[in-house]
Order: structure tokens, then sequence, then C-alpha cells
């Protein structure tokens, strides 16, 4: 039908520019941009103009933008890709970030959850040599059982859920730790230190084998101004290390009283801080900054899915946990916070409506304000880079330009020819992760 009305090669075009994104977001409406003189203020003529219903698809498509892989492949990609470089450039400089940034101080640090009871593992021994789990078996690397509880019905499946609910909580009562322990080995007061350094960091959330949250994160001293400025010269790798031990043993978040049982939650004592170098990182050996980027972008398109294998979405009804194909651990874990979230002084955790995270309710991936570029700028770029594909016209000298736009949801996803026609496409070369913005 579609190429009986002389549409399909508009389409595919159109389609193409979506990257393989396969629930866009479709909106009606226009879009125009004036060219409007300096000194009058008068439009003297349109740069350009788009209408929704002239599209072949008879809507504007923009990608979903979902981080999540299991969601949306295509628009995934373009999230760790996108990390990727805000964590690049906060390691080597670019995308705004100076390259001076790259002498400076920094280490690639993994927080880890406290223990919630005994689970089957893969102990090491002497020269990375696996030993029987307490269980006696030999367990390969990839069995499912792996990380689940020994003994389920003494497992703490309430601090579990709540450790992941206080996670977000008590990784920012590190950060401000952790800044009193660096001005600390520096002799300095925490108003002094302002005025000669500072501490940035990026971390993602990963989800262990146990399915508790724990923490990826690049750890940067900087001089007062970030990035643009050096750090001072007492502020070295061997310090920011120390410091980050001395902030992670020392944060504690006091969680909620259940049943006259109290909850403090704090970091697990496995806790890896490694110096980031230039040598190549395979093994162990020492980190670059490209490895580091490459393995904290790969967890920011995963959430507990990947633990659960099934849940990326929240639950209306806990009746739905009967058709999902996930595991027992998991199963009592999602339980447990629907069965915590309807008590009265947990409404501030949200607990059902996170339940499908196990708790967790925070960001994947955050970073601190003068750590690097951001997403959104990453994303700006994208779009400014499509609008001038789209848009030949451009402002003489003297004239400005003004755009007004009208937009309105008209809903998600692609019909079925769409969907067809869509499967057959490779992305258009140059529109790999670029949005489809007029």
């Amino acid at each position: 039908m579609l190429a009986s009305l002389g549409t399909l090669p508009e389409l595919a075009r159109q389609l193409s520019g979506l990257g393989g994104c396969t629930r866009p977001v479709r909106l009606d409406g226009h879009r125009t941009e004036h060219a409007v003189d300096r000194t009058t203020g008068e439009i003297s003529r349109v740069l350009h103009h788009l209408d929704s219903s002239a599209l072949p698809a008879g809507q504007l498509l923009l990608r979903c933008n979902n981080r999540r892989a299991t969601r949306c492949a295509a628009c995934a990609e373009t999230y760790r890709r996108d990390t990727y470089h805000l964590i690049t450039a906060g390691l080597r400089g670019g995308k705004g970030t100076p390259e001076q940034v790259a002498t400076h101080p920094r280490v690639f640090a993994t927080f880890t959850a406290p223990g919630f009871g005994p689970v089957h593992n893969r102990p090491t021994g002497p020269a990375g040599s696996v030993r029987r789990c307490r269980c006696g078996a030999l367990h390969n690397q990839d069995d499912p059982t792996l990380g689940t509880p020994l003994d389920p019905d003494t497992y703490d499946y309430e601090a579990a859920v709540l450790w992941n609910a206080h996670a977000g909580p008590l990784w920012r009562r590190f950060s401000i730790y952790l800044r009193r322990e660096v001005a600390k080995r520096a002799g300095l007061t925490q108003r002094a230190f302002r005025e000669y350094a500072r501490v940035s960091f990026a971390k993602v959330a990963e989800y262990q084998k146990r399915e508790a949250v724990h923490f990826h994160a690049v750890i940067r001293i900087d001089g007062p101004e970030g990035g643009d400025t050096p750090p001072p010269a007492w502020a070295t790798a061997e310090l920011l290390t120390d410091a980050i031990r001395a902030a992670a043993i020392a944060a504690r978040v006091d969680g909620p009283v259940i049943d006259g049982r109290a909850h403090t939650f704090a970091f697990g004592r496995q806790l890896d801080v490694r110096t980031i170098r230039s040598a190549d990182f395979d093994g162990g050996q020492e980190l670059t900054e490209r490895a580091v980027a490459a393995y904290i972008a790969k967890y920011a398109t995963k959430g507990a899915e990947t633990a659960t294998g099934a849940l990326d979405r929240p639950l209306k009804f806990l009746a739905e946990l009967a058709q999902l194909d996930i595991s027992d651990h998991a199963r009592r874990l999602i339980r447990t916070a629907w069965t915590l979230g309807v008590r009265k002084d947990l409404e501030h955790l949200r607990l059902r409506a996170w339940a499908h995270m196990l708790g967790f309710r925070g960001h994947f991936s955050t970073k601190s304000r003068r750590y690097s570029t951001t997403l959104g700028a990453l994303r700006d770029a994208r779009a400014e880079w499509r609008r001038a594909q789209a848009t030949p016209a451009m402002p003489q000298e003297g004239e400005t330009t003004l755009v007004l736009a009208h937009w309105v949801f008209a809903g998600t996803g692609l019909s079925v020819g769409e969907a067809w026609l869509a499967a057959s496409l490779e992305p258009a070369p140059g529109t790999e992760g670029e949005p489809t913005h007029a």
C-alpha cells in the first residue's frame, strides 16, 4: 500500500533517520525558522518550515532515547556511546574539557554492597585458581545459581531491598566525606579546601550477581575551577586512594526502624581502588582511559533486567510475577519490595514503584558538575547537526533566527508497515546514533 501511494522511498529515508529506533515518539505539529533583522526586529524571510502532515509517515518521528538495551537496542547503543565519550572527556579531555585533565590524579574505584547472607560463589585461590563453593560444588562462570542464597529462608531479603533503596543516598554521603578526607590529608579546612582543589567524579550503578547494587566510579582531583585548573602539588593518586578508603569506611546512612529493628547502611568490605595510568588494561595490567570508559559505559544501558532476566518496567500488579521467567531469588526480592511498599513509614522510598528495580531508585549514571561535558550537551550537539543538515538556508549577516513551533504528542511506535520497512533498512551513513530532529 505504501508503494502504491508513491511514498515508499521518502518513508524509507525518514525511518533511516531513526538509526534503528523501534519505539519512536510520534508528534503532530509544525516548526518554522524565520530570519529576523537584528536592527528592526522584523521577519525578513522563512528559512525552513516543517509540517508533520507533509512527512511520509504523516507525523514527526523522534527517537525514544531509552537507555535500556532490552527496550530499544539502537537508542541504548547511542546512550552507551555518549556515556563513553562523557567518561573519556573527563580522563583525557575533549568535548569542551581541557586535555590537561589527563595529568590530574585519577582512580577507578568499585564500591560493593554489604552481605545479607551466604550465597553461591566461585572463591579463588593462589594464582587465580577457582575453589569449591561452600555448597561443595565447583561452579562454572555461567552457573545461574551464582549469587543466589545458600539458604533462602535465612537470607535477609528485607535488608537487601532496603540497601538498594538507600544506595544512592549512601553515595551522596560518601562524596561529602571524601572531600573532607582529602582536605584533612592536605592539612586544610573544608572551606579552605575549595580554594585549592576540587574532587570530580563520574559513576555508574551495576547489579551484582546477588542482585545488590554496587558502583563503579572514576574519581579525580582538580584545581579549584575543575578540569580547567591544575591540582595543587600535594594532590596525588595515593592521597586520593587513601581518602577514598577512609570515606568509604566512614559513610553511613540511617534507614528505617521496622518491627523494632533499626537499619543502618554502609558499603561492603570489598573496595577496589586502582590508579588510572597509560598502560594497556588487560587482566592484571594497569588501567587506561579507554579501558575505564568502555568498562563503565557498558553498564549504562543495563538495569535490574540483567539480574532478573525479564523485568525491565514497573509492575502494575504483583500477580504479574507469575507470568515472568525470573529466578526465585529475584522473585523474592520483588515480593519483599512490594510488601514493604505498603508501609506508611516507607512511603518516601516508593518501593512498589521501584520493585522491578529491586528497590533501587537512583540514576544509573551520574557525575559531578565539573567532571566533563553532559549527556544533554552531547544530545544538543547532535540535534544541532541534524538541523544543519535539514536546513540549508542560514541567517545572513545582520540577521538572527526566530523559531516558532507547536508539537502535540500523538503516540509511540511504528505501524505494521513502517516496522516491516524499518526492519529491512540499515541506518543511513552518518546517522547512527543521530536523532531525527527537524
